[in-house]
């Protein structure tokens, strides 16, 4: 990774800043220049399964390779100043905004500590998956997993079967509790960042994500209520001491307010002042955003004692690896958006056909099925991106003209995000602290089994109500 970031640098040193950039004519791309981008994903997809060992040690080489792989042959082909205009769009426009949030959300929920010993019985972990599910919209998938999933293990270590009550705080809490804002789930960031208007998502969603919610909790229940009537299912000894509840770094909620202003100041300030690099609009309010969520960050490290981070087990990992990959991912994928944008004239007019009608106009469940199959198969967020600007590439068009196309995308890449361990970024993340406390998960295609036989039937079902 170090060596992009040395290539990238060089390249805009050689060429003037203020530079329009040009723009990719995806009718006359071939596809394989979106193959870096497949590798990528296709890497986070196989590589966990069939080899952790080197995808944990050497997952940021792997992306640097694919995406060395797509700019040095692009730069050959299309000149520096293509290419380095590119890479600023690509960091500027959609991953350092991307970054900041997750840093911020992830930085100021690992000071929040709950912390103390509760019995996992059918009520109370409801209400911790509802619980969940709510804050999930509010501090994110990424943030309320970290924040939740430890004292509910904890809560349930004296129980003999516990994987349904992890699989399904995946189910709720990582994945559809995160479709209620733009701060919940990164495709709906990352649509927030084209134009989507922060309550349209809220308006939108709120139906959807109740109605799913609602029934994956009620069906939980039942579950947990089977498992836990059985003669054997406590534990003669509980491996956790009683002890009172207890919330520590409280000023981090504080901070997470601030978060969400800083959010929604973004989208209802407009000063009009932006600054262009290479051709890509930079405004002021969203500079200003960007700063105060780095600026709230830093305050969550300096206020929160190092015992309640400690508490939580925090480190840095988890976001190196997704700083790392969504990189490689950002910059990768614009052949395929600008391919995709060609519409009938690009080489994905198959694609293009399937999610659409004889006379263009699109085919809204087609949108819902085709972003959350490919959301859970390989990640939401690029997904989302990809499957936006198939149906328009433009948020005010979306809105106004085609909701419910936008609902579609929204509602397929952050509940099919669901389908497996590598839909959304905060799955792996639960899967391997709840092993790390003796939990044996599922292998992937267990997981998988799990939300085909409970998530599919779902979906199913909000496919004739809202399509």
């Amino acid at each position: 990774m170090k060596s992009l970031l040395k290539i990238c640098l060089a390249v805009l040193l050689w060429v003037p800043v203020l530079a329009q950039a040009a723009d990719l004519d995806g009718a006359s791309l071939n596809l394989n220049w979106a193959l870096p981008f497949a590798g990528i994903l296709l890497s986070i997809a196989l590589f966990p399964i069939f080899a952790p060992g080197i995808w944990h040690h050497h997952f940021g080489k792997i992306t640097a390779f694919w995406t060395l792989g797509f700019l040095l042959p692009f730069a050959v082909s299309f000149g520096g100043h293509t290419t380095a205009a590119l890479v600023v769009h690509a960091l500027l426009a959609e991953y350092i905004p991307f970054i900041v949030l997750l840093f911020a959300l992830y930085t100021i929920s690992g000071g929040i500590l709950l912390w103390g010993n509760l019995h996992g019985s059918p009520r109370l972990n409801t209400g911790l998956l509802a619980i969940g599910t709510l804050l999930a919209s509010l501090m994110g998938t990424t943030g309320a997993a970290m924040l939740l999933i430890r004292p509910l293990l904890r809560a349930n270590d004296n129980r003999q079967h516990k994987v349904h009550v992890v699989v399904f705080f995946i189910f709720l809490v990582a994945n559809v509790g995160g479709g209620l804002t733009p701060l919940g789930d990164p495709p709906l960031f990352l649509g927030f960042l084209k134009g989507v208007d922060f309550m349209w998502t809220v308006e939108h969603m709120a139906a959807p994500v109740a109605l799913l919610a609602l029934v994956l909790l009620a069906i939980f229940y039942l579950v947990d209520r089977y498992f836990y009537a059985k003669e054997d299912e406590l534990l003669a000894h509980d491996p956790s001491h009683d002890a009172p509840l207890k919330l520590y770094g409280k000023r981090n909620l504080l901070l997470l307010a601030g978060v969400i202003g800083a959010v929604l100041l973004s989208g209802v300030w407009k000063p009009g002042i932006r600054f262009d690099a290479m051709g890509t609009p930079v405004e002021l309010q969203n500079l200003v955003r960007d700063g105060l969520l780095l600026g709230l960050a830093l305050l969550s490290l300096a206020i929160t004692p190092k015992q309640v981070r400690a508490g939580n087990e925090f480190n840095w990992e988890p976001m190196l690896e997704v700083g790392k990959l969504f990189a490689g991912i950002f910059i990768t994928i614009a052949p395929a958006i600008a391919i995709l944008r060609a519409g009938s004239q690009g080489q994905l007019a198959g694609l293009v056909a399937l999610v659409s009608d004889s006379t263009g106009a699109p085919l809204n469940a087609m949108y819902f099925w085709m972003s959350g199959l490919l959301s859970g198969f390989l990640d939401n967020a690029p997904t989302y991106l990809v499957f936006f600007n198939l149906a328009a590439g433009d948020a005010q068009t979306l809105m106004q003209q085609l909701p419910g196309t936008l609902l579609a995308i929204s509602m397929g890449a952050v509940f099919m995000g669901a389908l497996t361990y590598i839909g959304n970024a905060p799955n792996f993340m639960v899967k391997a602290i709840a092993e790390q406390r003796g939990v044996k998960m599922p292998s992937f295609f267990g997981f998988l089994l799990w939300s085909c036989v409970i998530l599919l039937p779902l979906f199913a079902v909000l496919t004739l109500l809202f399509f």
